[in-house]
């Protein structure tokens, strides 16, 4: 697309021009919220499940078994969104098939133009073929260095770290803690808690925040997804969570008025004063009723208040999304620009579990001069006939 095309005026700036898809699609990118096994590729769950006997798969052919997922997650049907998981992770029982997912994985963020991403998965969902948790751990490690490496080699820096989530519906919660806090300085940059929230709270397991608060590690809790906001408050201030999974119900504490006129509840002010990091993924939360659409998400409120919003795809597989694609509906919505993505990307990277000296590298030496390289292209490209 050219900008000399689109009619802009002369004293228009990139500041106040949507980005292209191919701009966005270079733009470096943050990703703190990712499910390893909600975002396989459709071709690996079919190889994988010829080679282990899975004969249980709805498709074996991968654009059709592709569909599939994308359909039972849209269909509204927990159960049939749910069935999804069975498929992905009884294929990921073994060694190889963990690190080749998470292998594949990075190669696919660092494609998307994805340059840090945090990756979470539950090591007690892959032992049925009798690996062992640090087993499992080290596979998936092992595998995320391999894509490291390859993206490198292809040209594509990234850094990926793993969280070790535990499911709140299960009794191993101190356990995936201590894991998480054993591997914290091979590869394992913090600890996560997901599973359904209503009438499974975090404070069923506050032995296992405790553990890590006193061991000084980071730790995200799903909530104020589907449960709303004492799911939010209990993570919060019962658990002590750095960052919250999803959070996009805070919104039920925040009144706007008629004339335009923002009130924010005490929890809702407590969040934003606070800085507690939002890990919102907003074509997820259409599928799980959280939102009616990307014009009615709250992101857009969020940003606008400038709560330290992050965007994420959570399951990239289920979804059929990507960081680009996250971002290229928000700009379609809220004609987003440079400008606004670097503020997303700046949260994100903010709020990772990585040291703060890495943190601010990454911000600095690689997020920053990438959306300023993109800008640049505005000037020269403005009245070019050269597409960007």
């Amino acid at each position: 697309m050219i900008y000399a095309r689109r009619g802009y005026s002369a004293d228009v700036t990139p500041s106040e021009t949507p980005p292209s898809e191919d701009q966005i699609r270079r733009a470096p990118k943050v990703l703190l919220h990712d499910h390893l096994d909600g975002g396989l590729r459709p071709a690996t769950i079919a190889e994988l499940a010829r080679e282990q006997g899975y004969e249980r798969l709805p498709e074996t052919d991968p654009e059709r078994l592709g569909a599939w997922f994308r359909e039972a997650a849209d269909s509204g049907s927990l159960v049939r969104y749910l069935e999804t998981f069975t498929h992905t992770c009884a294929v990921m029982q073994t060694a190889p098939a963990l690190a080749r997912v998470a292998a594949e994985c990075v190669l696919d963020l660092a494609e998307d133009g994805v340059v840090y991403a945090e990756v979470r998965y539950a090591p007690e969902q892959h032992l049925e073929r009798g690996l062992t948790l640090e087993e499992v751990v080290e596979a998936v490690n092992e595998g995320f260095r391999e894509g490291e490496r390859l993206a490198a080699a292809q040209g594509r820096r990234i850094r990926v770290g793993a969280l070790l989530t535990a499911m709140r519906h299960a009794a191993r919660a101190l356990e995936i803690a201590e894991l998480a806090n054993r591997y914290r300085d091979l590869g394992v940059v913090g600890f996560d808690i997901a599973g359904a929230e209503a009438g499974f709270p975090p404070t069923r397991h506050l032995d296992a925040f405790e553990f890590l608060k006193r061991e000084n590690n980071h730790f995200t809790i799903h909530a104020g997804e589907a449960f709303g906001l004492p799911s939010i408050w209990q993570a919060l201030q019962w658990c002590g969570a750095d960052r919250l999974g999803h959070g996009v119900r805070i919104i039920d504490d925040i009144e706007v008025a008629e004339d335009g006129t923002v009130t924010l509840g005490r929890l809702a002010a407590y969040v934003r004063d606070k800085r507690i990091p939002l890990e919102l993924c907003p074509t997820s939360n259409l599928q799980t009723g959280a939102a009616a659409s990307y014009a009615e998400h709250p992101i857009g409120l969020l940003r606008r208040l400038r709560f330290r919003a992050t965007v994420n795809t959570d399951n990239r597989l289920m979804s059929a999304t990507s960081m680009s694609r996250e971002f290229t509906h928000l700009v379609e919505t809220f004609q987003y620009t440079l400008d606004d993505l670097q503020w997303f990307t700046v949260n994100a990277m903010k709020s990772a579990f990585i040291p703060f000296d890495e943190r601010l590298a990454m911000i600095n030496d690689v997020i920053k001069p990438g959306y300023a390289a993109l800008r640049s292209e505005w000037l020269f490209l403005r009245n070019s006939s050269t597409p960007l």
